[in-house]
């Protein structure tokens, strides 16, 4: 008795159609994230392509017309993916087996144009399907909870970002600060870090926001290096997000929220009035803008003290990362990577701690003065004058300190029962809070 073949999915229609001959698949490379995998194959021009999903052992199937192999390197198996197979056909395409680990696989597919970076690609995405599902949102806040805090490197996995003079990519600096920056913040009483991406893989814009939305954070910093033609443009810069991005955002959310089910502010959008989930929406985002404007001016302040700035103002652009409409969020262009002196310094871990001490300043400040109900740090505020503490270090000085942290000198003699100027390295100064 002959067995029934394996059902197909067919997950993705040809695209239009390239008159491709003999088509080079030049390398094939793998980016694994925590819920996705990304497959890339680097083509010697555009072909057409399908995708099919098997299931009894689960596998991805994609055939490349007119295609074939150039070399014989596949890379070993990571994610979902347990190993990468090629076979030539009769009919002259290239077959690609992806053997998978778990079942359930959506793939997405799209071939994409040469970049600065890249040639021709064709990129397979593969989601598991039972991470697509909505996520409830949980609202009720346990009490004391830690100020969270979504710190976003840029780029990742396919996207490098900037690429310096010395090869260096931004991708991998920008990360390096970010795993910094998170461990100063996890130090702080009443702070928490987290992460949307800890390594070499790609994440959608639009994922980032849905990361810091789904850990409930207070706020999101989203941490890059600049880059420019002219090799001399230096400086660092924070971003907020501006009117007209606002504008687009309001629009989207207002057209999809009965089928989301994302909140603003704490409160869900799907069962209001289109003048009602205008207002909330309206207030939200001002209210979002308002403090991330306040946050940047303070965080750039700090940036001031290990970097030159390129901007003595907090900027307003329409970047996608920064449009979650009830988070604080902004943008740092921590230097130019296309600036050799700069590039160097960002190669280096101790200037990667000294920038990363910055930002921790400059969110740690911010929070100190606006730390939200219900929140071990409004609670600390509340109960004492003391905001931090400070360990003296070589070099050193107390007006250097007070200048640092914003409070006035005499201030900071008398939270610390000094009569003079005179402190001694590894000494620990209660530093007050601003008021």
């Amino acid at each position: 008795m002959s067995r029934a073949c394996p059902a197909l999915l067919i997950c993705c229609a040809l695209l239009p159609a390239w008159a491709a001959a003999g088509v080079d698949v030049n390398a094939v490379r793998l980016w694994a994230a925590p819920d996705s995998t990304r497959v890339v194959m680097d083509l010697s021009e555009p072909t057409d392509h399908r995708i099919f999903v098997l299931r009894d052992p689960s596998r991805v199937v994609i055939d490349l017309t007119d295609a074939a192999l150039a070399g014989s390197s596949l890379p070993e198996g990571d994610g979902i993916v347990r190993k990468i197979r090629t076979g030539e056909r009769e009919s002259g395409e290239l077959r690609v087996v992806l053997d998978l680990d778990a079942g359930g696989v959506r793939p997405r597919s799209v071939v994409l144009p040469p970049n600065d970076v890249y040639g021709h690609r064709l990129v397979v995405d593969l989601f598991l399907q039972g991470n697509q599902a909505p996520q409830p949102v949980a609202i009720i806040e346990p009490e004391q909870r830690d100020v969270l805090i979504a710190i976003d490197p840029g780029h990742g996995g396919e996207d490098p970002g900037a690429i310096g003079k010395r090869g260096t990519r931004e991708k991998q600096v920008v990360l390096d600060i970010s795993r910094r920056l998170a461990q100063l913040i996890n130090t702080q009483p009443g702070m928490r870090a987290v992460l949307t991406r800890n390594g070499d893989y790609f994440l959608s814009h639009r994922n980032r926001m849905k990361i810091a939305r789904d850990e409930r954070a207070d706020f999101f910093v989203s941490i890059h290096a600049d880059a420019f033609k002219d090799a001399r443009a230096h400086g660092s810069s924070v971003y907020a997000l501006s009117a007209s991005g606002a504008t687009d955002e309001a629009a989207r959310w207002l057209a999809e929220r009965e089928n989301s089910a994302d909140l603003i502010g704490g409160v869900s959008l799907d069962d209001k009035d289109q003048l009602l989930a205008s207002v909330l929406l309206d207030l939200s985002q001002n209210a979002a803008i308002s403090a991330s404007l306040n946050a940047g001016v303070m965080v750039l302040g700090e940036l001031g003290e290990v970097n030159r700035l390129r901007r003595k103002e907090v900027q307003q652009a329409n970047f996608l990362v920064l449009k979650s409409p009830d988070i604080p969020s902004i943008l740092i262009e921590t230097a130019f990577i296309s600036n050799p002196d700069e590039e160097r310094r960002l190669l280096d871990p101790a200037y990667q701690e000294k920038m990363a001490d910055a930002l921790m300043r400059g969110i740690r400040g911010y929070f100190e003065k606006h730390a939200p109900p219900n929140t071990r740090l409004a609670q600390l505020r509340a109960a004492t004058p003391q905001g931090h503490e400070h360990i003296i270090g070589r070099g050193e000085t107390l007006s250097g300190i007070a200048e640092r942290y914003r409070v006035n000198l005499q201030t900071l003699r008398q939270a610390n029962g000094l009569r003079g100027d005179s402190i001694r390295v590894g000494q620990v100064l209660a530093i007050p809070l601003p008021h």
